[in-house]
């Protein structure tokens, strides 16, 4: 029977454009992607313009991407991390 530590996404790994990688909590992503989605309400995804609030915007991101498209040239990934063993 599988642990269910292996499915938990406490951490996660963080690519964007010209920053070296970070580990955040997924509280720290959480925050890191509501100021994104703050400042992009024009321009957002279909999916994320249904939901009325910038948290429900940025949980459903975490949930169910691992990336955010930023522009041309530009990118945030985030990808879940187990940091113990």
């Amino acid at each position: 029977m599988p642990d269910s530590l292996m499915y938990s996404e406490d951490n996660f790994v963080v690519l964007e454009t010209n920053q070296p990688e970070q580990f955040l909590t997924a509280a720290e992503l959480l925050e890191k992607l509501k100021n994104i989605l703050a400042q992009r309400q024009e321009d957002l995804p279909r999916d994320l313009q249904k939901l009325s609030t910038v948290e429900e915007q940025a949980q459903h991101l975490l949930k169910t991407y691992y990336e955010f498209d930023l522009g041309p040239g530009e990118y945030l990934q985030w990808y879940a991390v187990r940091l113990e063993k």
